[in-house]
């Protein structure tokens, strides 16, 4: 039975032979001073895999894309299909025509022995081209003539699995995880855990997975902890969110503090954020509200515990001070965000370091001057931010516990009495 290659942080199995791997790749980079590892990292990973020859349970190990321009290294297994040479167009239909090529050989078998290409996995996918995304252009609601996105089919979820189901081994975990410099653009961490990007991967696995019994896979129900109401009168009411709990209706079933409260909330938490939340019980307080805060005439504070990476950067030295990164999703990896010097959206935080601690966390204060998704949880992460991801991020840092980031305070003018209005709810971190 195969763990749900989702659920991070991986199996202690998976994470035993991960740390072999990046031990290996390790030496490979002390014997190889030019590989492109010391730039900017890969992601790795790792499935474990029994058979029935073996007694014992053994792993296979697969890196994304290319290594140092090549897909075969020792030790790893080969790419699901190789072209011998690179499909190069000498106009954008021929281009497209060479890649539907491509794509068409990228074959996938899953659980029940079924084979399906890409170009089958992604037909009724929502597939934005680049150009689009970047350029902020209109998503135009046509799905089958967008070809799969640019490396579909090159990670290492797929590709481990498809080497296990084609060779008579039953896949039993999953690790994927980052190895080298770290990514400036998509917070990737050296040793950190990652579940298959959800663009890319989530698709061919959803195929890849028919036919195999997967623990944990899907929703678990659990019991929702409803959020404590802090103050409410005809207009708003103001709660403290506890963590793990959506702030509005998302794709799923889950409960939301909207559909709890029957109230719209004005902002937003995350769903792993804990924390002061405003909501609106009318709609026309909902639209100036909603307005009041696109204005920041108002103030909210966080608390965070982060964690430094191999040192804070120059910036975090600093007892306090400002943290402009801009900001985009990530098209082939959504919800996590991406830091875009040339296509992303004014992102400012300030910041003050409350406490530096004998375990090496720090309790930072957040004023976030902008209202990003995952603002304060990629500028802690970034190497030209904090360089010290929150504790318990499973996307920007470490799987925990918990994401230790609280909505702590927040201050404004009530519309209506015209009274200031002031919150404020430690988060005892």
């Amino acid at each position: 039975m195969l763990v749900n290659p989702f659920v991070i942080p991986p199996s202690p199995e998976a994470q035993k032979a991960a740390q072999k791997v990046i031990e290996k790749v390790h030496a490979y980079m002390g014997m190889h001073p030019e590989s492109e590892l010391h730039k900017c990292g890969k992601m790795f990973g790792v499935l474990i895999v029994k058979s029935e020859e073996l007694r014992v349970n053994s792993y296979l190990a697969a890196f994304s894309a290319k290594l140092d321009g090549s897909y075969h290294h020792e030790g790893f297994v080969p790419p699901v299909y190789e072209m011998k040479e690179e499909p190069i167009g000498t106009s954008k239909a021929e281009s497209q025509r060479l890649q539907r090529l491509l794509f068409a050989n990228y074959n996938f078998v899953n659980g029940k022995g079924e084979t399906k290409n890409l170009l089958e996995i992604f037909k009724d996918e929502k597939v934005v081209s680049p150009d689009d995304w970047f350029n902020q252009s209109p998503i135009k609601n046509q799905k089958s003539q967008l070809l799969p996105p640019s490396g579909a089919g090159e990670c290492c979820a797929p590709k481990l699995l498809q080497y296990a189901l084609t060779h008579g081994l039953e896949p039993l975990s999953l690790a994927e995880f980052w190895v080298g410099a770290p990514s400036k653009t998509e917070i990737r961490q050296e040793g950190a855990f990652y579940a298959p990007c959800s663009g890319k991967c989530v698709p061919i696995l959803k195929h890849m997975l028919e036919g195999l019994q997967v623990t944990g896979y899907g929703l678990q129900e659990t019991e929702v902890q409803k959020p404590e109401v802090v103050y409410e009168d005809e207009w708003l009411i103001v709660v403290n969110k506890p963590a793990g709990l959506l702030s509005v209706p998302g794709k799923t079933n889950e409960p939301s503090v909207e559909s709890l409260m029957e109230a719209k909330a004005v902002h937003r938490l995350d769903q792993d954020t804990s924390g002061l939340l405003v909501l609106a019980k009318k709609a026309e307080v909902y639209k100036e509200l909603q307005a009041y805060f696109q204005r920041r005439d108002i103030l909210k504070r966080y608390e965070a515990v982060v964690k430094p990476n191999d040192g804070m950067s120059a910036t975090a030295s600093l007892n306090d001070g400002m943290i402009d990164l801009p900001l985009l999703p990530n098209p082939y990896d959504r919800p996590r965000q991406m830091v875009d010097k040339e296509h992303g959206k004014v992102a400012i935080t300030r910041y003050a370091i409350r406490e530096r601690r004998a375990d090496g966390t720090i309790l930072v204060d957040f004023y976030p001057l902008t209202g990003r998704t995952h603002q304060l949880r990629v500028h802690a992460a970034h190497p030209e931010g904090l360089n010290a991801p929150i504790v318990g991020d499973r996307l920007y840092g470490t799987a925990g516990e918990r994401l230790m980031l609280h909505a702590a305070e927040i201050r404004f003018v009530h519309l209506i009495t015209k009274k200031e209005m002031h919150f404020c709810i430690p988060s005892n971190f």
